[in-house]
């Protein structure tokens, strides 16, 4: 079985949107952390904008000393869209409901599944229990405008920090699970 690991930059306010704030923070332990990330992944989940970007951009980037570029490219893609037609960039796009395709992918033996960006899809699996694992990169920045990552209308779930370091540029990378205990945190019952 794969779990599904969703990989997100968000700033100390919650923005994970348009992440170009990130860039006096990306150190090289953030960067061995993104390497670590996408070489124990087989493939990538992506929402369709942040698809559209990645395919945009990446391709060109295939000359990198460790090889980042290459996998990137090389990994199959799993798309999200009610709008496309089809994919290109090793992609495939998801059939059907994108819970039970999902899941369906989770169910073949294998490395992680690698979701980023993509904040629609992100709180729909969210709110499905299809994310095995969170992993947060906070910039010590606050943005003050922009699409925050979690959106309202899914139940609140409890989550277990199983990991967490700081970098020397202040960026807290911290990794959680879904409580193993089912808790709900808060909620109108409380």
């Amino acid at each position: 079985m794969s779990k599904l690991a969703a990989v997100e930059y968000l700033s100390l306010d919650g923005i994970f949107e348009s992440p170009g704030w990130s860039g006096p923070y990306f150190d090289s332990e953030v960067s061995d952390f993104q390497y670590e990330n996408l070489f124990a992944s087989d493939a990538l989940v992506l929402g369709r904008v942040t698809y559209e970007g990645f395919s945009a951009a990446w391709p060109s980037m295939t000359e990198d000393e460790r090889g980042f570029g290459e996998r990137m490219n090389s990994l199959p893609k799993h798309v999200a869209s009610t709008t496309l037609a089809s994919a290109a960039w090793n992609a495939s796009l998801l059939e059907g409901d994108v819970g039970n395709a999902i899941a369906a992918l989770k169910r073949v033996p294998g490395n992680d599944l690698l979701l980023n960006g993509s904040g629609i899809l992100f709180n729909y699996l969210s709110r499905k229990g299809l994310i095995d694992e969170y992993r947060f990169m906070i910039y010590p920045v606050i943005v003050g405008i922009g699409r925050p990552l979690f959106t309202h209308g899914g139940a609140r779930r409890g989550l277990t920090l199983m990991k967490s370091r700081l970098t020397p540029s202040g960026v807290a990378i911290l990794t959680y699970v879904p409580d193993s205990e089912g808790r709900r945190v808060g909620g109108p019952t409380g």
